[in-house]
């Protein structure tokens, strides 16, 4: 039972902690002679500065941790300034911390760099020293190439590159591709990319460090939105290049790049397929491009001839909803196989070559590592599985044998491997946080230590099925509860949108839920149609209806409430960004279901949200404005579709937000004024998608719950 004390901590404590996530470490490399595991981690459960760390496995007492790269003593102390070009991209990724979050290694990972304040270390990992090498800047993503003489960055809108030894002979910096004109840009990955498609690099180094692929971007095309903070009025506006449906998008393409100056420019039908989603390149063979037609329902594999730009198709694909996009693929075998993850007879699965490995029985989600004889894979119980195992990710390996399963217990399980070392990462419902195994051969060989702070509640959720669809659910109820003080005040708290999945066997994703609980609210976390991880038919069933995404959170809602004591009379839900969107639409046309509703960062027109997102589930709003006017809240004549009576709805978004932007809300609350609605509108001055502003996200908990409780009433 958790004490009311710890209770009215929490929001301050996962605030100042980010969920409890500081001090747990991430983003592993694991050496090809398995001598070596490279990580980040910060000092300390509230520490927002991460260092780069290496574990030694063969030192002479055993494994080992040291600090190979301190960002305060590389910085001497003073605090970290971002550049813009870095703080897009932290926001992108939805990265709140600072210091090394992120770096890249050479081919041994012996080196590695990173960027700080703008300028350019590295890092000599099995020395343990780190250094800055002198360049322009501001830099941004900087690679060592795979042997370790060079690293490219980009800065400026160019590619550059420098030598990491200036007595080796390598050349000093310079520049192999700059712009041509202002909205031009080199070596940086396009918006669509980054925020949509899950590729967040813009070039990729040949195995033979002598030439790189580089993405040119232009963006010219794409219309400027402009955000402004009203807070602080002798502020200029801040544009964005905002691609937003049915409008232009970056004309994004690709060219050769030699050391020597030389340049050659990759050719393919860009106007068939203007979207390049994924790169690369290993010394198994030519480099492979993945591009997509603009509807998602055709894109080509392609290999490029090295020395001429030439492509030829390796294989297209077509799928009459969308094509998804997957983490690790394409990739090669060490044979020069294609390994690809795709749709085929109702299931999603793994294929290598002409083969395909798996069936039914796994939802395949990522390719996590290619090896000579197997692919080491990550994936879910599919349709086919004997049980569903709610909210169970695991780690398979795939081989002439079939699958097997890599990753032990109830969980969700993640891996990075290199040879035969392979690091593993756990979460696990009964534990709070992950723990990280090093295994060799199968067998583990050390932990990888986590610094993250116990979060002062146990998640307790049940996990369940619910409704003929076999809805996935996680309820949770007040630990003080007992069967003798009757119904509960439910909150629905979901996100419910394509590539949200919140239904995990795991402690810490539901320990906001958790907090709800405690204040006196049955809380139900369902993961409808749309949602990744079960089958490809359940996740595109929303296409050209959103609104399916409600229709399971209420099928969820009266499913749960035979076996759970829910008071149907008072129901709640509260969301963020698609959740926001979902929470309104619950307001505004389940009024009979629900009661109030917490509106955080919604969409409320479709056509203002981007173009790779969007025309995946909606198509083009020039073609069918009709789809758009009824998924959307708000259209041109006011506020959409909406039932009485009109229920209470607090909204609320961050003015510098970028991605969902503030007009979403402003346009919301327009239509509600002038449909005579009531509601609560809170702006967050200089909050952006995220809020990692320490007071802002705990403030934010405290209001819900008393927005919530004053809404919904006594029983």
């Amino acid at each position: 039972m958790t004490s009311s004390r710890d209770s009215l901590s929490f929001p301050r404590r996962s605030a100042r902690t980010q969920r409890f996530t500081l001090g747990a470490p991430r983003a592993f490399s694991v050496s090809p002679d398995g001598g070596r595991v490279v990580f980040v981690r910060s000092g300390s459960g509230t520490d927002r500065s991460h260092g780069l760390w290496v574990l030694d496995l063969d030192g002479p007492d055993g494994p080992v941790e040291r600090l190979a790269a301190d960002p305060r003593a590389l910085l001497a102390g003073a605090e970290e300034e971002l550049p813009a070009e870095e703080r897009a991209r932290r926001e992108r990724s939805r990265e709140g911390s600072g210091g090394i979050v992120g770096y890249a290694a050479d081919g041994a990972v012996e080196l590695a760099a990173f960027a700080l304040s703008g300028r350019l270390f590295t890092a000599e990992l099995r020395a343990g020293t780190a250094r800055e090498l002198p360049v322009p800047g501001p830099v941004v993503d900087p690679r060592p190439s795979p042997d370790g003489r060079y690293v490219a960055y980009a800065a400026g809108g160019a590619l550059r590159v420098t030598g990491t030894d200036p007595g080796s002979g390598t050349g000093g910096d310079r520049a192999l591709a700059e712009p041509e004109a202002e909205g031009v840009t080199y070596g940086l990955a396009e918006f669509a990319a980054s925020e949509e498609m899950g590729r967040s690099r813009g070039f990729w180094w040949a195995p033979s460090s002598d030439r790189l692929l580089v993405a040119r971007v232009d963006e010219r095309p794409v219309r400027r939105w402009w955000i402004a903070d009203p807070a602080h009025p002798d502020r200029a506006p801040h544009p964005v290049a905002y691609p937003a449906a049915g409008t232009p998008n970056a004309e994004v393409g690709l060219v050769l790049v030699g050391l020597d100056g030389a340049r050659t420019e990759v050719v393919w039908d860009r106007e068939a397929y203007p979207y390049l989603a994924r790169v690369h390149w290993s010394g198994d063979g030519a480099p492979l491009l993945l591009v997509q037609a603009r509807d998602q329902r055709s894109q080509a594999h392609l290999e490029v001839d090295p020395g001429s730009g030439a492509t030829r198709p390796v294989l297209r694909e077509e799928d009459p909803v969308w094509l998804e996009l997957f983490t690790g693929v394409p990739a090669r075998t060490p044979d020069g196989r294609l390994v690809r993850i795709a749709d085929l007879g109702g299931a999603r699965v793994l294929a290598v070559g002409d083969r395909v490995l798996t069936d039914g029985s796994l939802h395949v989600r990522a390719v996590l590592d290619v090896g000579a004889e197997d692919v080491l894979i990550s994936a879910s119980a599919g349709e086919a599985a004997e049980a569903p195992e709610i909210g169970e990710i695991h780690v398979y390996r795939v081989g002439p044998r079939g699958a097997e399963r890599v990753s032990e217990g109830a969980g969700v399980h993640g891996a990075v491997r290199s040879g035969a070392v392979t690091v593993l990462s756990s979460a696990r419902p009964e534990v709070p946080g992950s723990t990280v195994r090093v295994l060799r051969d199968g067998k583990a060989v050390a932990e990888v230590a986590s610094y993250a702070q116990t979060p002062p509640l146990a998640a307790d959720a049940r996990l369940v099925e619910a409704g003929a669809r076999r809805i996935p659910c996680a309820v949770l109820l007040p630990s003080s509860w007992s069967e003798g003080d009757g119904p509960l005040p439910v909150l629905l708290d979901p996100y419910g949108g394509p590539h949200g999945q919140r239904v995990l066997a795991a402690h810490n994703p539901y320990l906001t839920s958790r907090w709800f609980a405690e204040q006196g609210f049955a809380v139900i976390v369902a993961d409808g149609r749309g949602m990744p991880g079960r089958s490809p038919a359940w996740e595109k069933a929303v296409s050209r209806d959103l609104a399916l995404t409600l229709d399971d959170q209420i099928e969820a809602l009266h499913g749960l409430a035979g076996r759970f004591p829910l008071d149907l009379g008072r129901v709640a839900i509260r969301g963020w960004s698609y959740g926001g969107y979902l929470a309104a639409l619950a307001a505004l046309r389940r009024p009979d279901v629900f009661h109030a509703a917490v509106v955080g960062a919604p969409v409320t027109d479709w056509r203002l949200y981007d173009t790779h997102y969007t025309e995946r589930y909606l198509g083009r709003p020039d073609e069918e404005p009709a789809v758009y006017a009824a998924n959307s809240l708000v259209t041109d004549e006011g506020l959409g579709e909406a039932a009485e009576p009109a229920r209470p709805m607090m909204i609320v978004h961050g003015l510098a937000d970028d991605n969902v932007v503030a007009a979403h809300t402003l346009r919301l609350s327009s239509a509600l004024l002038a449909a005579g609605r009531p509601h609560e509108v809170l702006p967050l001055s200089g909050v952006t998608h995220m809020t990692p502003q320490e007071q802002v996200a705990e403030n934010l908990l405290l209001l819900q719950v008393e927005f919530l409780k004053r809404s919904l009433g006594p029983a």
